[in-house]
C-alpha cells in the first residue's frame, strides 16, 4: 500500500491564507487605533495581552493550514509545526465527519475516534463548503487505508 497524505491543496491553502492575513490586518488596526487614541494608563496592557492572544490564535492557524497527515500501513502520523504523532490503526475506532455551526457558517471537518482516548481532528480536512468532494475523497482514502491495515 503506497502511502498517501492528507492535507489542503494549494487552492485552498491560499483561500486560508487571504482570510488570515486580512483579519490578522483588521485585527491589528483595530489594536493600534485603541493604542493610540486611549491615554488610560492600563491600556497598553489591554493592547498588549489581545496582541499575545492573537499571535497564538495566528500560529495556530497557519499550524492548522499547513498540517497534514500520512497514511501509512502503520497507521496515522499526524505532522504539523509544532507536533508530530503517531495513531496506529489498531488505536482507530472509527473515522467521522463533525459538522460545526458558529456565526460565520457551517464547517465540517474529520476526526479519528480512537479506541482510548479523545478524537483528534485531522488537519486539512475542514471546510465551509455544503458538499465538498475533496472532503468527501479524502475521508474514502482514509476508511480505504484503514480497512486494509485492518484487514476487514
Amino acid at each position: 500500500m503506497p502511502d498517501v497524505w492528507i492535507g489542503f491543496n494549494c487552492r485552498d491553502r491560499q483561500r486560508y491564507w487571504w482570510r488570515t492575513g486580512f483579519l490578522t490586518l483588521a485585527l491589528a488596526g483595530v489594536m493600534l487605533a485603541m493604542g493610540l487614541t486611549t491615554q488610560e494608563p492600563g491600556t497598553w496592557w489591554w493592547v498588549g495581552g489581545m496582541g499575545a492572544v492573537s499571535v497564538m490564535v495566528v500560529l495556530s492557524t497557519i499550524n492548522a493550514i499547513y498540517g497534514r497527515v500520512l497514511l501509512t500501513p502503520r497507521g496515522l502520523e499526524f505532522r504539523t509545526f509544532v507536533s508530530r504523532r503517531v495513531v496506529l490503526w489498531s488505536e482507530v475506532a472509527g473515522i467521522e465527519k463533525r459538522q460545526r455551526v458558529s456565526r460565520s457558517g457551517t464547517w465540517w471537518d474529520l476526526r479519528v475516534v480512537r479506541v482510548h482516548g479523545r478524537a483528534l481532528a485531522i488537519p486539512g480536512t475542514s471546510t465551509n463548503r455544503t458538499t465538498d468532494t475533496e472532503l468527501e475523497r479524502k475521508q474514502v482514502a482514509i476508511e480505504t487505508c484503514w480497512s486494509r491495515a485492518v484487514g476487514s
